[in-house]
């Protein structure tokens, strides 16, 4: 199947959820020779067609459009980052979730505790008594930024878990073909609403 009609199915799945509204957050698919489909800036998430994504090469320069005036994602330069970072990574989503947002700022800090909950198995953590941190960056106009700060941190500490959020702004996650990725997008969602409904039955 042409990559870019799985891209656009799973948008659609995650538009349904609520993960996606709008033209919000942006997937993206990667190719053998090391170049990935991503969805164009500012088309709605739920009608998306094989004219809607552009491919990327080195540096986010363009290589494939639909359109003339198409654009690139805002967001082209994280999951480009992905890429670099983590070799095995074969697709990369963002969403904008409102129970990823809520999980941010529950954080607090720089990273999230999970909690040990048998979910979190499915993210390739087979402790016995898991203790992780998913990383938390903070949130930035301009979105490089945010790709300079990831670089950073998962250069000195790999992540355990294939994540990471943006406060107010929701979750990028990522797996090693597009399969994986929306499995770990969903684990992750269920994670973020235990969180909350824990925090909100006051469970520790």
């Amino acid at each position: 199947m042409d990559p870019r009609l799985t891209l656009a199915g799973i948008a659609r799945l995650f538009y349904d959820r609520g993960w996606m509204m709008g033209t919000a957050g942006n997937l993206s698919l990667r190719l053998a020779d090391g170049s990935f489909w991503i969805t164009a800036s500012g088309k709605a998430k739920g009608r998306l067609g094989a004219a809607d994504f552009l491919r990327i090469g080195p540096e986010c320069r363009v290589l494939e459009q639909g359109g003339p005036e198409d654009r690139p994602s805002a967001e082209t330069s994280l999951h480009d980052a992905v890429y670099r970072l983590v070799p095995s990574a074969g697709a990369c989503f963002h969403v904008h979730s409102v129970a990823s947002n809520v999980a941010a700022r529950l954080a607090g800090g720089e990273t999230l505790r999970l909690p040990p909950l048998e979910m979190i198995k499915g993210l390739g953590i087979w402790d016995p008594e898991p203790e992780v941190d998913l990383a938390v960056l903070a949130n930035h106009a301009k979105v490089p930024r945010i790709a300079g700060e990831l670089a950073a941190r998962f250069e000195t500490a790999p992540p355990r878990v294939p994540g990471f959020l943006i406060r107010d702004h929701g979750l990028t996650a990522w797996g090693r073909d597009a399969e994986a990725a929306l499995h770990h997008v969903e684990l992750f969602e269920y994670i973020f609403s235990y969180i909350a409904a824990a925090r909100q039955a006051g469970l520790k």
